[in-house]
């Protein structure tokens, strides 16, 4: 059964785990503080929150939002699903979001998908199940299982402000790439939802100190951009950790 972080207290409990098992992570610790959970709503209303917001600012991502989910009463996947495409294009969707919050209400609509039940599948099952829908991409899956779910393990590796904390944190040449995200976050398994979370914590620290504010921590569309121009094919070099529960 997956760890969950439900409560702050969870959180909490959860990265004094990993700074006790992983000694790499008390500097982390002690620059970013302990982090605040952050939750969003589960369920279809949740996904479509982040669906709705993929590669687009804040701001413009909450106003899409609000004007979707104030335009139906209640706001559900039957909804979504009897919902004219026009409808929702006026609304703000772009046509490749429409297809895939229909294509996801109808999905539900048949029970070939639980939301809810993914918070009890392993981090990395949950996260194909998500994938393996149209236009439901590893950074939405992941954003989904940690937030609205509170899965424990869910590891968003692909979010470029948690690859550049890394690569701060850890001392690297540059920052990670999304398969050399994983490797990194071995040792925090069965608790790398919490390591983002600290992760996170730690990039805003630093960006304050560098005197950047107001910087999210999402792979919007000028940061996939700089992400393309910037990458290079070179492996960074990474510190080798010892797994959970092995002595440091």
């Amino acid at each position: 059964m997956p760890l969950h972080l439900h409560t702050q207290a969870d959180l909490e409990a959860a990265i004094a785990v990993l700074v006790a098992q992983d000694k790499r992570l008390r500097p982390i610790l002690e620059l970013a503080g302990m982090p605040a959970l952050r939750r969003r709503d589960p369920g279809f209303a949740g996904l479509a929150a982040i669906i709705c917001g993929q590669q687009l600012s804040t701001a413009s991502a909450a106003a899409i939002w609000a004007r979707v989910s104030a335009a139906f009463d209640p706001f559900d996947h039957e909804a979504l699903r009897r919902a004219r495409a026009d409808r929702l294009g006026r609304l703000g969707l772009s046509a490749a979001k429409i297809k895939t919050l229909k294509n996801l209400a109808r999905e539900i609509a048949a029970e070939r998908l639980n939301l809810d039940m993914l918070a009890n599948e392993d981090a990395d099952a949950a996260h194909h199940s998500l994938t393996a829908l149209h236009g439901i991409g590893p950074w939405t899956a992941d954003v989904y299982l940690l937030f609205c779910l509170g899965h424990g393990d869910a590891w968003p590796a692909g979010d470029l402000a948690l690859q550049e904390a890394i690569r701060i944190g850890l001392g690297l040449e540059r920052r990670p790439t999304v398969q050399q995200m994983a490797p990194l976050a071995e040792p925090w398994r069965p608790l790398r939802g919490a390591a983002a979370h600290l992760w996170w914590s730690y990039y805003r620290a630093t960006k304050r100190r560098e005197g950047v504010i107001g910087v999210e921590p999402k792979a919007n569309a000028v940061l996939n951009k700089l992400a393309v121009a910037k990458r290079s094919p070179a492996t960074a070099k990474i510190p080798a950790a010892k797994p959970p529960g092995s002595k440091t």
